[in-house]
Parts: structure tokens; sequence; C-alpha cells
């Protein structure tokens, strides 16, 4: 990728674009579905449930292809508020475009979502269905996550990718060559992710780089604002605002910073995301902030 900060520091970065691999469907969302529908199919299910918030990735993914595999989709989304205005966000218009029924609950409800007495509250409501979790990630996701990486892959030093559940890095751990480091950019406040990650994982290969998450899921600022529409303008590629944009960001700051030797050779992973800055644009137009440039 050329960036003159690359050259100055002898940093080589390439970007895999995950993002390109379906128009509605990208990155680490398809990857994550794939063997969950395979299970769902298997099992015989004809129904799928799945949780997120209003602009949820996962949520627009697992409507689509849902959609597309023909099973009937359920989405439990945090927010009560929503119920009489959720026609006017674009993520959940798409979703229940795509045939995904709606069940909004309180952030206090939201919390409870893994416990035993509300998942039988939500089958009893809505009959037996297949459970996908919060941001997808369980065994099958990780397993779809470690078809990320190819053979044309083996030669990159360290391979960086943004953290949500942690199960897209999970995959990307599982199937990095031997000698090469992971590097992880959580895009939440907090530590615990070490541990879920470790619950797929026994590799020693990876760190989490968390000095880049702008104040935590769905933060952001003018900074980081700025940087994403600049990356656009000097590559031509676009940055999702709550994760890649962030991963990037830290990044090109770390190389400024001389954290990596020279010469290493970098191969970042682009997950997709990039339904969702229609919705950040409405709430950077509220807050009188910069859009993200489409």
């Amino acid at each position: 990728m050329l960036l003159p900060l690359l050259s100055e520091k002898k940093i080589t970065l390439y970007l895999k674009r995950e993002d390109l691999l379906h128009p509605l469907l990208s990155g680490n969302k398809y990857r994550k579905l794939k063997y969950n529908l395979v299970a769902a199919q298997t099992q015989a299910f004809k129904t799928v449930l799945t949780f997120g918030g209003a602009y949820s990735n996962h949520i627009a993914a697992t409507a689509y292809a849902a959609k597309e595999a023909g099973f009937k989709s359920i989405g439990i989304i945090r927010g009560e508020e929503l119920v009489d205005r959720w026609q006017a966000n674009p993520t959940l218009r798409f979703a229940q475009h795509c045939g995904m029924q709606f069940q909004f609950v309180s952030r206090a409800a939201y919390r409870e979502k893994t416990t035993r007495a509300f998942l039988t509250d939500l089958q009893a409501a809505h009959g037996q269905f297949y459970l996908i979790p919060e941001g997808g990630t369980n065994a099958a996701a990780v397993q779809g996550c470690e078809e990320i990486l190819t053979v044309e892959d083996a030669d990159f030093d360290l391979l960086c990718a943004c953290v949500g559940t942690g199960g897209t890095l999970a995959g990307i751990i599982r199937s990095a060559f031997r000698g090469q480091k992971v590097l992880g950019f959580p895009a939440l406040k907090g530590d615990f992710l070490n541990e879920d990650i470790r619950s797929f994982v026994t590799r020693n290969n990876w760190s989490l780089q968390c000095d880049y998450h702008f104040g935590g899921y769905a933060k952001t600022n003018e900074s980081l604002i700025r940087f994403i529409n600049d990356f656009k303008h000097r590559t031509g590629i676009p940055l999702d605002p709550i994760y890649t944009g962030k991963m990037l960001f830290g990044i090109l700051d770390l190389v400024e910073k001389d954290f990596f030797v020279p010469k290493t050779r970098i191969l970042a992973i682009h997950t997709g995301g990039l339904q969702g800055i229609a919705g950040m644009n409405r709430r950077l137009k509220k807050k009188k902030l910069p859009q993200i440039d489409l």
C-alpha cells in the first residue's frame, strides 16, 4: 500500500479486501455465517434467531443470508425505544426488507440474553430456532474465519485484524502460518476479550493492541473520521468507523511510533462493515461532526 509513511519506515502493508467477497454479505460476516447456516440446515431448523443493536452489521448480514438460504429470521434488537421509529434506521429497514422479524427489548433485558430464562421465553414466543449469538461468534464462526487466510498469505510476518467478539481473530490465529504473529485491535474497551479468544485457541502467536477503541464500541471522534476520509482519498479504499477504520488508524500510528521492526511485512484484514456508514453519518450529523465519505 503506497503511503509515504510506510516507505519512510520501511514497512510493507497490504490490505486483504474481505469486504469485496459479496456486495451485501461481505467480510467476516460471510465467514461467520457460512457454517452456522450449514449447521441449521443439517439440524432441520426453519428459523434462525440472533441479537444486535440498531446499526449492527451482524443483524443486516444474518437477515440477508437467512433469506438467501431459505430460513425465517428473527432479530432481538437492543433498545425498546426503537419500536415506533425503526423505519428511519437504514440497517433495520434493510433487515426487514430481507424478511427479518424484530423483537425490541430494553437494554436491561438485553443484558440477560444469554441466560436460560431469557432463551426459554424466546422459545415460547417464537418456537424452535437455531441460535446465533450476538456478533455471530461461536465454534462454527471460528471455523469459517479460518478460511480467510490462503497459501498466498504465508509470506507475511504479521497479520492484523479488528476485534469485536473475537471470532474472526480466533480463526486467523488458528490458521496463521508458522512464524507469523497476529495482532488484534479491539473496538471495545476492557480486557475481557483475552479470555473470550482463549476459549477458541491454544496457540500463543497473538496479542491485542487495546489503545485504539476511541472510547468504546461505536464511539468515534473527528480525528478518526478525518483519518477514514483521508485514507479513502489516498488509496480509494473505504473503511468503516466501528472496526477497520480504528484498526488502520492504529496500525499507521504504530508505524509512525516505530513499533514495528523495519522490513516487517504486514497483512491487515478488511472485514467489511461498510453498511453501517449510513447510520453513523446520521449520528454524526446530529452531533455536527464531519461526515464519512460514501
